[in-house]
């Protein structure tokens, strides 16, 4: 079973998917570590598109079970449609914002505001990146059932959630 989270930046999905992972015994997999070339300093080099699809369909492949969280829109159909199930996350900016600025405290010491000004777009739409309307397109395309998750819910409210849309599709 393949399992893909996504959703905004803030919104929740690398913290999921480690819970949901570890909750089935499954692969965690963070789409970050395909699309950045270093992870320190991290965010500065992307991977070539070619590259990281490569990547991730071979981990995929590899792992009997598995749960990506991140996004992946415009990777390719081989990966794009490689899941049971797509678990969409939304949550209102202010929150996701405020989340972000405190995780960036903690993992940098510093907040780089055109990251959280780019971050806070989503809603809008902006030019370059993740934005709602491409988010709610690309779900519109997949090929396996999508599970939107609204709200800040707890983690262990969306593992219970995501368990019950698994076993409503006849996943498990």
């Amino acid at each position: 079973m393949r399992i893909h989270i996504t959703g905004a930046s803030g919104s929740g999905t690398s913290t999921l998917a480690a819970a949901l992972a570890e909750r089935l015994g499954a692969a965690c997999l963070d789409g970050d570590a395909y699309y950045w070339l270093r992870p320190e300093p991290p965010f500065l080099d992307k991977r070539p598109a070619d590259a990281r699809r490569a990547m991730l369909s071979r981990d995929l492949q590899a792992a009997q079970h598995a749960v990506l969280g991140g996004a992946i829109i415009g990777w390719g159909t081989e990966v794009e449609d490689a899941f049971d199930l797509i678990v969409f996350l939304y949550l209102d900016a202010p929150i996701r914002l405020a989340r972000l600025r405190e995780r960036e405290l903690q993992r940098f010491g510093a907040v780089d505001e055109a990251f959280i000004e780019w971050a806070g777009q989503y809603d809008q739409g902006p030019s370059e990146g993740r934005s709602l309307a491409k988010h709610r397109a690309w779900l519109a395309d997949r090929t396996c059932p999508v599970l939107a998750l609204h709200g800040d819910l707890s983690v262990e409210a969306r593992v219970e959630r995501v368990l019950a849309g698994l076993k409503s599709h006849g996943l498990m």
